[in-house]
């Protein structure tokens, strides 16, 4: 094979070595791309594990642990007598009630990056938002009943259709345990790209 001239008397880079150099640039610029794709995905798990998992897990270890749910009733966090809903708690604003309750029981209270368990800093493909957490008994269109809910305003829409996903095994809207608010789609999540940059979400608790 000849190789390609440079300056008289010299041999530049043969055809075949070209060709070996650019397959290693295309596998390099391949793993980085994979490795952005490996480190989103890392993040979006420990919003899950840290914020939503971590939610539920105080509020089943309270019942757990006192018979109560917590936010339910002002001896549990929430306002007026217990009933077996949450009160439409909002953590970001009265994490310390709730945060005194669990702490008196012996639980640990989740801990997020901004310094308040009831609100976590997510950074979106698209936007970045501080989301904030309430322990909310909503209504849900698609089964017609009411329910327990994690409920998260203004959540990153691309970080919502993965946590679905993690969550619930695939992207749907209006199913599964994770959904958007009011869950009253066609299934479909909106287009992370454009206009509807953040949703709110429910996650069921169980």
């Amino acid at each position: 094979m000849a190789s390609i001239e440079t300056r008289e008397g010299e041999k530049g880079f043969t055809l075949v070595e070209l060709a070996i150099v650019l397959v290693i640039i295309g596998l390099i610029m391949g793993a980085v791309l994979k490795g952005r794709d490996l480190i989103e995905s890392a993040k979006i798990q420990k919003i899950y594990v840290q914020y939503i998992q971590g939610w539920e897990l105080s509020v089943d270890n309270y019942l757990d642990r006192t018979g109560a749910v917590l936010g339910d009733g002002g001896a549990n966090g929430g306002t007026g007598q217990p009933n077996g809903s949450f009160d439409n708690v909002n953590l970001g604003s009265t994490a310390a009630t709730v945060e005194k309750r669990l702490k008196a029981v012996g639980l640990d209270v989740p801990v997020t990056n901004t310094g308040n368990p009831g609100t976590y800093t997510i950074d979106g493909k698209y936007t970045r938002q501080t989301v904030t957490a309430y322990l909310y008994y909503l209504y849900s269109n698609a089964d017609a009943q009411y329910n327990n809910t994690l409920y998260i305003t203004n959540m990153p829409t691309d970080v919502a259709i993965a946590l679905d996903t993690i969550i619930d095994g695939t992207a749907n809207d209006a199913k599964g345990l994770f959904r958007r608010y009011p869950d009253n789609g066609n299934g479909n999540w909106p287009d992370a790209s454009k206009t509807i940059k953040t949703v709110n979400v429910m996650y069921i608790i169980k």
